[in-house]
């Protein structure tokens, strides 16, 4: 019986280009659900009659599913294979998004999307690691750089979407478009998607436990999984306080709004498909290694542009900068982190979406300190995250010369 891994190598581009969809429409999971509906903030608040704190808290809300979900299924997808879960997953999140569009009030819309978050959950964890069971070494960075091309065009279209459904229809018709796509998906994987992983390992808590530790513990692993989870939180603090700042200090509209995120998310894709054209020529960890030091410099000029009221245009450009490292980061870092994980692909991905999540969930209050006038705590919370992640990548992945060499 062959695997999926070796029908993968034999089928050539199109096999190749399926997985490509539908991996990368499971990993876009994440970013349509929580843009899409970002230019509808302000207008939640309003209809509901809630604090702009308290539907803020739905995005929150959603990043702690995501982060409690790929704890919960990745170590399951290990066991039970991927297809099982990730079925359950995708039913899940459709009815979770019919909840959220009917929802009457701003703490039954929280709840909801923590529901809605769990079934996402599965897309994301599993389509990372079906990425693993398929790929190895250079080929894997490449595929992944490949995936930035298709889950890269969600936080493009998403939020284009979100703004121009608001024409003509409520927010509650963003949730219902998000329920068509989980439906969509869900039938695309139960008809067109095999099971990728023949490799099963036990469930048992205790067992699952103990591969947690041994991911902990190692050393190398922990720095990609911060670097990455790090920058991930500066991205969440840009999507969280985007809306609020560029629509509120700034005074754009939320289809301006709109075009603005999605300009960003072309940055993504082109840094994803360049990083794709250089890794082979370029090592993984040099190319994460510049990724990081474009979110930190992006992320200097975001806090310089807020603290002294820079014009638009500059502000602008430096979240440009500092979104599009994110298509470089990525890849490599989630790579180098599942490259000597094979068997345990599950609970690896699942570690990596946890530090990425529940570190985002954490920067995500932080946005709103200073009140809905200035941008400065957002800006600062971008810099501050990009900082961080690359002293944990320089600090925790160093490459050590062996004792008794002289440089």
């Amino acid at each position: 019986m062959t695997t999926t891994a070796e029908r993968t190598a034999a089928g050539g581009r199109a096999q190749r280009l399926k997985f490509v969809l539908i991996l990368g429409g499971l990993s876009a999971f994440g970013p349509l659900s929580i843009d899409m509906y970002l230019p509808a903030l302000p207008r939640m608040a309003e209809d509901l009659r809630a604090a702009d704190s308290t539907v803020q808290l739905t995005l929150s809300a959603f990043i702690a599913g995501l982060a409690l979900g790929q704890l919960v299924l990745g170590p399951l997808s290990d066991a039970l294979g991927r297809r099982r879960p990730l079925l359950a997953g995708l039913v899940l999140y459709v009815v979770g998004s019919v909840l959220c569009a009917v929802s009457p009030d701003a703490w039954l819309l929280v709840g909801a999307r923590f529901v809605q978050s769990l079934g996402a959950a599965a897309g994301i964890v599993i389509a990372r690691a079906t990425v693993r069971d398929l790929y190895s070494g250079t080929a894997m960075t490449k595929f992944f750089s490949t995936l930035m091309l298709v889950s890269g065009l969600a936080p493009i279209l998403a939020p284009l979407l979100g703004g121009q459904l608001l024409n003509w229809t409520s927010w509650r018709g963003v949730f219902v478009v998000l329920a068509a796509f989980g439906a969509l998906l869900l039938a695309v994987v139960a008809f067109f998607l095999p099971e990728p992983s023949p490799v099963r390992v036990p469930a048992r808590l205790g067992q699952v436990m103990r591969t947690y530790g041994r991911l902990v513990a190692d050393r190398t692993f922990a720095g990609y999984a911060l670097a990455s989870g790090l920058l991930f939180a500066s991205m969440f603090a840009y999507i969280s306080g985007s809306s609020f700042a560029l629509q509120g200090v700034y005074g754009l509209s939320p289809q301006a709004y709109s075009v603005v995120f999605g300009v960003n998310g072309v940055g993504i894709v082109l840094a994803g498909q360049l990083n794709g054209r250089l890794v082979g020529r370029v090592s993984e960890r040099v190319l994460l290694a510049w990724g990081l030091a474009l979110g930190v410099l992006g992320g200097a000029f975001v806090l310089a542009s807020a603290v002294f009221r820079a014009p638009l245009a500059l502000l602008l450009v430096s979240l440009f900068l500092l979104v599009s490292s994110i298509g470089l980061v990525m890849p490599n870092a989630s790579s180098l982190a599942l490259a000597s994980h094979a068997r345990s692909a599950g609970s690896a991905s699942a570690l990596l979406g946890v530090l990425q999540f529940v570190v985002g969930a954490a920067a995500t209050p932080l946005v709103g300190l200073g009140g809905p006038g200035t941008a400065v705590p957002m800006a600062a919370t971008m810099a501050g995250f990009a900082v961080l992640a690359l002293v944990a990548f320089l600090s925790l992945t160093r490459v050590r010369q062996p004792a008794g060499l002289v440089a």
